[in-house]
């Protein structure tokens, strides 16, 4: 489990844009720490070790971004044990949403001192893209799809998290989500922020209220599929079977 948690975070960390092209960075920092990400990221000293990432980059984030992104997860298992002891920390039961805990989360890790890597004062935009947060009107849609993989036990996820309802978790919002949730009247907002992903995710409550994420792959790939064709509603695919 412990290395499913670091698998997880790291690539989910990676998940924006086209699959081909951050699916193999994925697949090479894993490789560098194969057979135990978990092992590997809390024995060794990763400023040292940083040549065996040396190339690796994507997109936003730099060489530079990869290492301490790896860093601060060591720094995390060190200090807390696992990135699950952090969110739980923050969570609160008696929210309809895993808000607080996600945000705590993402600024703990954030708020670890990365001097080691980057210098006294200094956290990149590349490094910082890393961990979107609630509280900045992110829709956080990487953090929650590994939430999800997290708490959620049913079909891909591996609900290794345990104590947590699925009924908490937020939708990982996308643009395929957004478009195709607006076109059946899961939101009437036409922004892609944290509001409307909680708007979405209160939809799909009535239908499911135990398991609202339960929809979540499939509406995805509606739009991943072409299913929803960016046309008028009523010339649509989609729209035609409902």
């Amino acid at each position: 489990p412990e290395d499913i948690e670091i698998s997880g975070f790291i690539a989910a960390c990676f998940a924006y844009g086209k699959v081909d092209l951050f699916k193999p960075v994925i697949r090479s920092i894993l490789n560098v720490m194969d057979p135990s990400p978990h092992d590997f990221l809390l024995d060794q000293d990763i400023c040292k070790k940083r040549e065996l990432f040396a190339g690796l980059r994507y997109r936003f984030n730099r060489n530079e971004d990869i290492v301490c992104l790896l860093y601060v997860l060591g720094e995390t298992l060190r200090k807390h044990g696992s990135i699950e002891s952090v969110f739980k920390s923050h969570y609160r039961g008696s929210d309809t949403s895993i808000e607080a805990g996600l945000t705590g989360m993402t600024e703990t890790l954030l708020g670890i001192d990365t001097a080691a890597v980057y210098g006294d004062g200094v956290k990149p935009k590349g490094f910082e893209q890393f961990f979107p947060s609630p509280a900045r009107g992110s829709a956080c849609k990487r953090m929650n799809m590994f939430l999800r993989w997290m708490i959620r036990d049913r079909d891909i996820d591996f609900g290794i998290w345990k104590g947590m309802p699925k009924n908490r978790l937020v939708i990982p919002l996308d643009v395929h989500i957004a478009r195709i949730s607006r076109c059946l009247g899961f939101t009437s907002r036409s922004s892609g922020d944290w509001k409307t992903a909680v708007e979405i995710t209160e939809s799909l409550k009535k239908m499911d209220p135990e398991d609202p994420l339960k929809y979540d792959f499939a509406l995805c790939h509606q739009g991943i599929a072409r299913i929803c064709s960016l046309k008028r509603c009523d010339e649509c695919n989609l729209f035609r079977t409902l």
